[in-house]
């Protein structure tokens, strides 16, 4: 097999991440039940069980719960290393700080599901907006929504580009992977942060940066996991990532979020579907 069909097959494979196009259109929007969710929890455990799969991804961050003994080396500080995409998530993946309430078991499928804001918005930063946002298969944003932002970050020797193909090269197709993480409530709100600020890039001492990851909501919470999204509610992802993830939430204009959505490198359109929090023991790592 070449670098070339080896880079393809590595790219597909870290869609994952991102979640895969022809699950999020293809997901159908009834709720399904506690039995299903357990289905699929059981299911992630037969098909892990002495196969030596690392620690997966989304965890709760509030708990230090996991036994999980696969390790591998922490990849540097993001500001060593390049940016390579930036994408989110509709509720949050992860859960704890100032996102655990439950939005529901959704579809199966990633959609209506994850964490939302545990906090409190007022009727204005509530207000209906007069356009949709982000629009896909599974519906618009709306003010009150919450967001998983993914700054994704490779020691590979790339720059900022659409999907998870982006963190390789044909000189590395193993990098190690970093995810800086932010969850956002959006908030029909003029004041709020500005998403097209969050997500400026350019280059700081030879890397690939982005240049306002937010430095004032609580000292993040790193652990040793996996890739996400939904394709993995029911194996694991094999993919090995340092995560930071932190705790407080920030407030987004929605409408800055909706013109990221109408055009960015990273030909982001919409927001991905959710990965089940993983709560079996075996599938976490320690956290210290």
């Amino acid at each position: 097999m070449n670098t070339h069909q080896l880079l393809v097959l590595s790219a597909t494979a870290l869609l994952a991440l991102n979640a895969s196009a022809n699950t999020e259109h293809s997901a159908t929007h009834h709720a399904v039940t506690d039995q299903d969710i357990a289905h699929q929890r059981q299911n992630l455990a037969i098909n892990t069980e002495n196969k030596g799969f690392g620690p997966q991804s989304p965890r709760d961050i509030d708990s230090v719960l996991g036994n999980n003994d696969i390790v591998f080396s922490q990849a540097p500080a993001y500001s060593q290393m390049n940016l390579c995409n930036i994408h989110f998530h509709k509720n949050a993946e992860h859960k704890g700080g100032e996102f655990t309430q439950y939005a529901g078991n959704g579809d199966g499928h990633g959609y209506q599901s994850g964490y939302q804001y545990s906090g409190h918005l007022s009727e204005a930063e509530l207000a209906p907006v007069a356009h949709e946002i982000c629009p896909s298969a599974h519906g618009s944003l709306y003010p009150g929504d919450t967001i998983e932002l993914h700054y994704v970050h490779s020691s590979a020797q790339v720059s900022p580009g659409p999907t998870l193909g982006s963190c390789l090269s044909e000189a590395i197709n193993n990098p190690q992977l970093r995810v800086e993480t932010q969850v956002f409530v959006l908030v029909n709100d003029e004041q709020a942060e500005d998403f097209i600020r969050l997500t400026e890039h350019g280059t700081v001492n030879g890397f690939q940066q982005a240049l306002n990851i937010p430095t004032n909501t609580g000292k993040a919470v790193q652990y040793a996991g996996s890739t996400t999204g939904p394709s993995y509610n029911e194996k694991a992802s094999p993919f090995q990532v340092s995560w930071s993830v932190r705790p407080q939430v920030a407030k987004v204009n929605i409408n800055t979020v909706g013109k990221w959505c109408e055009g960015n490198v990273f030909e982001e359109d919409h927001a991905h579907g959710v990965r089940n929090l993983v709560v079996n023991p075996a599938l976490l790592s320690p956290i210290k």
